[in-house]
């Protein structure tokens, strides 16, 4: 099976030239590569010129992907007081309670769920699960629109396709933008939102060329680098 795989990957990567691919070319592209047998996921890795060991070259956001990311939505799990926890389970939340909720999380490490909202009154008890929490990249935050009074559409922004992006401490930005079946137009959509927003997102602190690589790639297939221009055209867009 490795070896199939490795002929598999050896193809794959034969059809990528060492040079960068407008976008428009690059999806169609990375689509004729696929070989794995489910639909991958297809993502966007940005290497940025800024020091993220500095607070002040951080580099943080959202973003409402225009065509989601296909495949299950995500599980969401709130943690509220009162009225908001009743407007969670209205709005869809596949968890949703107060302190239990804290003491569940803290207790077993219980982590189900792919997001995790507060209201701003839950603050001080959700902040005793950063051990739990901030590995996981789980940890609500009010940049994220994940600390918040309107719990319901907290809840459809996330369903609905919302990702968060990050510079880790090597300065990369990994997203994902969908999957390999959609059509390239919408993967090209995804793509170029994604692009805007990390460049909206750029430190006023941050010198030098700000974006230096960029690279589509999808789960088992080659990665693509994209010409430069993409980020002039999605600021554009």
């Amino acid at each position: 099976m490795a070896k199939k795989s490795s002929k598999n990957i050896t193809k794959a990567r034969a059809l990528v030239e060492q040079r960068p691919y407008t976008i428009g070319d690059a999806i169609p592209l990375l689509q004729k590569a696929k070989y794995a047998k489910f639909d991958e996921t297809v993502d966007l890795t940005m290497r940025l010129g800024v020091d993220t060991r500095h607070a002040d070259q951080m580099v943080r956001g959202t973003v409402i992907l225009p065509h989601g990311l296909g495949g299950k939505s995500k599980i969401v799990a709130v943690i509220a007081s009162g009225d908001k926890v009743k407007e969670a389970e209205a709005a869809g939340a596949e968890f949703f309670g107060g302190e239990e909720l804290v003491e569940k999380i803290q207790k077993e490490n219980w982590t189900a769920f792919d997001a995790l909202i507060a209201t701003p009154d839950m603050m001080r008890s959700v902040g005793r699960l950063g051990k739990v929490l901030g590995p996981r990249g789980l940890m609500p935050n009010p940049k994220t629109g994940t600390v918040t009074t309107d719990v319901a559409a907290a809840i459809r922004e996330i369903k609905a396709g919302k990702v968060e992006f990050r510079a880790d401490k090597t300065a990369l930005v990994h997203v994902p933008v969908g999957k390999l079946s959609f059509s390239a137009e919408k993967l090209q959509e995804n793509a170029l939102t994604v692009i805007s927003s990390v460049m909206k997102a750029k430190p006023s602190a941050a010198k030098g060329k700000y974006v230096k690589r960029i690279i589509l790639s999808s789960t088992m297939g080659p990665g693509i680098e994209l010409e430069a221009a993409v980020a002039d055209v999605a600021t554009k867009a």
